[in-house]
């Protein structure tokens, strides 16, 4: 086995990147060559960090070798850039976290679809002190936990996600289960009617249609991957445009010129999705026809295929519609709703079963638009006069500088020397 000391980084004179937290969705490579199964994985094969099962473990998906977990000493940031953002990235979270005004549950605890093992999701607001708000150069709006479960927004990008209506915002803002830290926090809530207008048709019910196409696409393409592979691994001399032809004849049914080119067009779409998933090492027909000759036995269906994305889509789009019509949100899901989700949550229901229904639902979208009880758009005075208030409250408690975060305690403003 081959050996690597950890990488010497420019500017980051001690700093070990093998100890470095690694947030979900960080670029890494391996420090040394791994065995592990049957197969090794060589030093410098390069990967995105999924999820970290113990501090000890890290779960990558390697490009070209799918999801393998590793000890987290035998990864390491990509690259100079990937370790200044997971600095960074913990940094903000240290500094920050204590200026949190609101923290809300989310996710299936919030919208009653929970079970004993469900992730405990959370988002929240913070306030920055007035030195950060008033600091030259860009500072953190936004903290995010290593693992992706918590995020908090700093309250003026709450505010601008808000008024466009981001499903994520505004679901935060309607949870029973919330805690107010600071008085802001409460009048965030007091005042969030201000950001509800028939902007949720786009926001939220175009936005679950055009991911539900774009998931009965994956599923296509899916279904096209393991007849494709098995032509490639058969015959390696196949090109892309025989590959193409033999596609639109057997799985389409359609010899056409039109049926060639769509055919051609599901071929590229399908490496890719595999290159983005990290089964490819290059986005390229000539790494599917490698890939065809060394793939699993195992091959999984694409992580966008999970049924969590289906059902999140049919409760967004049904939130929607009852929105719109009577001016209340769903963020605790009952009766039929609720039961199409833990079916289709619970692996028990076909994808396209469970995209249908989100389609069925969203044909009632125009007409809940047209006689929707919600304003044309959100109010924008008091969202402005909202996020006034909160300033000129840091300010207030700068200038007093009685203890806390927004006062004699507040958290130093980022600067070159903390700068990885």
């Amino acid at each position: 086995m081959s050996t690597s000391k950890p990488t010497s980084l420019s500017g980051l004179s001690g700093v070990d990147p093998r100890r470095v937290v690694l947030p979900n969705g960080a670029e890494v490579t391996l420090c040394e060559d791994v065995v592990h199964g049957d197969r090794t994985l060589p030093m410098g094969a390069v990967g995105r960090v999924m999820g970290m099962p113990s501090p000890a473990r890290v779960l990558v998906r390697l490009v070209g070798r799918g999801e393998v977990e590793l000890p987290r000493a035998l990864v390491a940031p990509r690259s100079d850039g990937h370790v200044r953002f997971a600095i960074s990235r913990q940094l903000a979270q240290e500094r920050l976290e204590p200026c949190a005004i609101l923290r809300t549950t989310v996710g299936s605890r919030a919208w009653g679809l929970a079970h004993e093992g469900s992730d405990h999701d959370e988002r929240g607001v913070f306030l920055w002190p007035f030195s950060w708000a008033s600091a030259r150069g860009r500072v953190a709006d936004v903290v995010v936990s290593a693992d992706g479960s918590h995020t908090l927004w700093e309250i003026g990008r709450t505010i601008e996600q808000a008024l466009r209506a981001d499903p994520n915002t505004l679901e935060m803002l309607w949870v029973s289960s919330y805690t107010a830290i600071d008085p802001l926090g409460e009048r965030l809530r007091a005042e969030r009617d201000a950001f509800v207008s028939r902007e949720i048709y786009g926001a939220f019910g175009r936005y679950a249609l055009a991911q539900s196409k774009k998931l009965s696409k994956s599923l296509r393409l899916a279904r096209h991957r393991g007849m494709v592979l098995d032509w490639l691994d058969a015959d390696a001399e196949l090109d892309l445009d025989t590959v193409a032809g033999r596609l639109a004849s057997e799985a389409l049914e359609d010899e056409t010129k039109q049926g060639h080119l769509r055919a051609k067009q599901y071929l590229k779409g399908l490496y890719r999705s595999m290159h983005d998933q990290g089964l490819l090492e290059a986005c390229s027909f000539d790494a599917l026809r490698q890939f065809a000759r060394s793939r699993p036995a195992d091959l999984e269906l694409p992580r966008d295929l999970r049924p969590k994305n289906a059902y999140n889509l049919l409760r967004i789009v049904s939130c929607a519609v009852h929105w719109l019509r009577t001016g209340e949100p769903i963020i605790e899901t009952s009766g039929e709703l609720r039961d199409r989700l833990l079916e289709i949550k619970g692996g028990n229901v076909p994808l396209e079963q469970a995209l249908a229904w989100t389609d069925a639902v969203a044909d009632d979208l125009e007409a809940a638009r047209a006689d929707s009880v919600l304003a044309e758009q959100p109010d924008f005075a008091r969202a402005d006069a909202l996020l006034l208030q909160a300033r000129e409250e840091a300010a207030r408690r700068w200038i007093a500088a009685g203890p806390g975060p927004w006062g004699s305690d507040a958290p130093p403003v980022p600067t070159e020397q903390d700068a990885p």
